[in-house]
């Protein structure tokens, strides 16, 4: 059977592109049993790997038996790194990009080199795998039908608070990354700012041998996290429910309307009241005149 590779080249050559291939490569975060057998193979033939780190992730190659060229390519570094990478595909040589931990471009660099490589019509293929927030998320036990990822969140008190309390609304399960460091600080401002009631799960150390989830209200969590002795160490992935959904119409707020409807009854007729309430909350008049008179009923 050909290898994924030979049907590759085949497919280059059938269609006149001979240019390498960029893939962008996941690798684990933290049980190396989790790399795939396609990841293996993938960073076995490449001809050059780009690394976040290149002595960190020489370690993982070393521990696969993969002797492959080195390049960094970090935060600090991309945009002047991005067109020698460039020329190695456009030459015909595939490249794959790894960062230190899980899948490249979350939270990780390689975003420009991806764009940049699109643009020039350079075939771009994800090897998928180990990604901390996906993996946190299936086990967490909160919404998963709509969330929002904010990556880190600003290191500094002010502008960390500051972001907190513009995402105090949002209905979508938040997910957030966070060092050791900041986690308790950062806990602390979710609890006062989100409200200490707020649902919160921490997942620390995920598929490491101390991992371990907190979960609970806000104010709970941080507790527990503090007493914990190991609560400050480790990466952190923090979710957070969503805000509940703006109440609307009668079967969300009803007690707010009925509250209304009791208060201007008492001053004035039935259908006066039904069309004042009406004009206030945006509901139907007539709804508001039938509910208006259950009330009354009751």
């Amino acid at each position: 059977m050909k290898s994924e590779s030979d049907q590759l080249a085949r497919q280059a050559i059938k269609t006149g592109d001979n240019r390498g291939t960029l893939y962008i490569v996941a690798t684990p975060i933290g049980n190396l049993d989790d790399l795939s057998p396609r990841a293996v193979k993938v960073l076995s033939e490449v001809a050059v790997i780009a690394a976040e780190d290149t002595r960190h992730s020489g370690r993982l190659l070393q521990h696969l038996g993969v002797n492959k060229p080195l390049l960094a390519l970090h935060d600090h570094n991309e945009r002047g790194r991005v067109q020698s990478v460039l020329e190695r595909l456009s030459e015909g040589s595939d490249v794959a990009l790894i960062s230190d931990a899980g899948t490249p471009l979350i939270s990780d660099p390689g975003y420009v080199l991806v764009r940049e490589a699109r643009s020039e019509g350079i075939r771009v293929s994800p090897i998928p795998g180990p990604c901390a927030l996906v993996a946190a998320l299936s086990a967490a036990g909160l919404p998963t039908d709509r969330f929002l990822f904010v990556g880190f969140l600003p290191a500094k008190r002010a502008g960390r608070r500051s972001a907190l309390e513009e995402l105090r609304k949002d209905t979508a399960t938040l997910v957030f990354y966070e060092s050791p460091h900041r986690i308790l600080d950062a806990v602390a401002d979710m609890a006062e700012i989100l409200g200490p009631g707020r649902e919160i799960v921490l997942g620390r150390e995920i598929t490491k041998a101390f991992e371990t989830f907190y979960s609970g209200e806000a104010a709970k969590v941080l507790v527990e996290l503090t007493a914990d002795p190991h609560g400050s160490r480790g990466e952190f992935v923090v979710m957070v429910r969503g805000a509940e959904k703006a109440e609307s119409g009668l079967m969300a707020g009803a007690l707010d309307v009925e509250r209304l409807l009791s208060l201007l009854m008492a001053e004035m007729p039935l259908k006066k009241a039904a069309k004042i309430a009406s004009e206030l909350t945006g509901l139907g008049k007539n709804e508001l005149y039938q509910r208006a008179l259950e009330l009354k009923d009751n």
